[in-house]
């Protein structure tokens, strides 16, 4: 990780710096808009950044994510999406920011945080498909992994995104 690198919560004159930050890491601008939208919709729920010398190095977010079933309708947050800047990837970046989000979604109460990515890099901060195992999703597959933070957090229903996902 570099030493002098500063976690902090998005702001506003952020949004130029992190959409290219995102269109670089994923390749173009899908991730970007999908960002945009669930800021400008309300259904961001944590978002930070990474800065280092004033410079941008790495983004998170965090959005609403409803899990519903026949008897209950409960919150919980998916991760999508985590960029690094290129050359400090495999640094340890992402996962001071995945580390910090999860301190503070904690905190705030969360129970459930849904991801999908790779297994691998997710697996190493408690995301598993077993927890995920038991979720409709249109997103249903070994990629689709969650992590609870309390033992009351839902381990089956519907996942239900935010709207902005349906874009993709």
């Amino acid at each position: 990780m570099k030493r002098g690198l500063v976690i902090r919560p998005f702001e506003a004159g952020d949004a130029e710096d992190v959409r290219w930050l995102i269109e670089e890491a994923f390749g173009g601008p899908g991730e970007a808009r999908l960002a945009d939208a669930l800021r400008e919709n309300g259904d961001d729920v944590l978002e930070l950044v990474a800065i280092h010398e004033r410079q941008l190095y790495g983004h998170i977010l965090f959005s609403r994510l409803r899990v519903e079933t026949r008897n209950r309708s409960a919150d919980a947050v998916a991760l999508a999406p985590v960029a690094v800047r290129a050359e400090s990837r495999r640094t340890g970046v992402g996962s001071t920011l995945i580390e910090n989000a999860h301190h503070m979604l904690r905190e705030a109460g969360e129970e459930l945080s849904v991801v999908l990515g790779d297994p691998a890099y997710y697996g190493r901060f408690g995301y598993s498909h077993t927890r995920a195992a038991k979720f409709e999703s249109d997103y249903q597959g070994e990629a689709l992994q969650a992590l609870a933070f309390s033992p009351e957090a839902p381990s089956m229903g519907e996942l239900i995104y935010a709207p902005a996902f349906s874009a993709l």
